[in-house]
């Protein structure tokens, strides 16, 4: 049987066992699919390149942990989105906020532009503040759009558990961004990456 041909598990297994090969198959297979979790979480392509190097590094490293309790893809998906996670934590511990580069006769960045910034940086903020346990099923459900059935199975939880999490990190998300809700309303635009939708569902729905 070829690489090409073998199962996702067959190749963990074949890794495993020191195939020099198999790995590559398995990363060549899924690595579409993991950039796009890894970009829907952290809206920056360089962010998401990186954390999803990060990803196939650690999953390369835990294959010989693997067990066939779940598909390979759910375990590929769990170990993106927790290099995600880590990358938001440590980009909140040293947060930066560019400067526009405006000089003589250059126009300053336009203001909804600096507002939608501001409003990035705020969410990011409130996200990172809440516990851990909370902070992922939010942002598997709520920014990824992931059902929570779905997001049940990638964090090994129970869906009402997921639901509970959701709604105690909504609550906090909401008393801290509530002042964001006439702005993001009277745009009526996505703001970098926050919606009336999303704002509506952190605010229990």
């Amino acid at each position: 049987m070829t690489a090409a041909a073998s199962s996702d598990a067959d190749l963990i297994s074949a890794h495993a066992a020191g195939d020099p090969y198999a790995f590559s198959e398995l990363v060549k297979r899924h690595r579409d699919r993991m950039w796009a979790v890894a970009l829907r979480t952290l809206r920056d392509p360089e962010e998401a390149a990186d954390a999803l190097q990060e990803a196939f590094i650690s999953a390369f490293r835990a294959a010989s942990s693997f067990r066939a309790e779940s598909q390979v893809t759910t375990w590929l998906h769990r170990i993106v989105v927790n290099a995600c996670l880590d990358r938001m934590r440590r980009r909140q511990t040293r947060p930066t906020v560019p400067l526009p580069e405006a000089g003589p006769g250059e126009p300053a960045a336009p203001r909804d532009a600096m507002s939608d910034r501001e409003t990035s940086l705020m969410v990011q903020e409130a996200l990172m503040a809440l516990p851990e346990e909370q902070r992922a099923p939010i942002v598997l459900v709520d920014v990824e759009g992931y059902s929570v059935a779905e997001t049940a199975q990638l964090l090994g939880i129970a869906e009402g558990t997921v639901k509970s999490r959701c709604a105690r990190g909504r609550a906090k998300l909401a008393k801290v961004l509530g002042h964001l809700r006439n702005r993001i309303a009277d745009a009526n635009v996505p703001a970098d990456g926050v919606n009336v939708q999303e704002q509506r569902q952190w605010e229990g729905r």
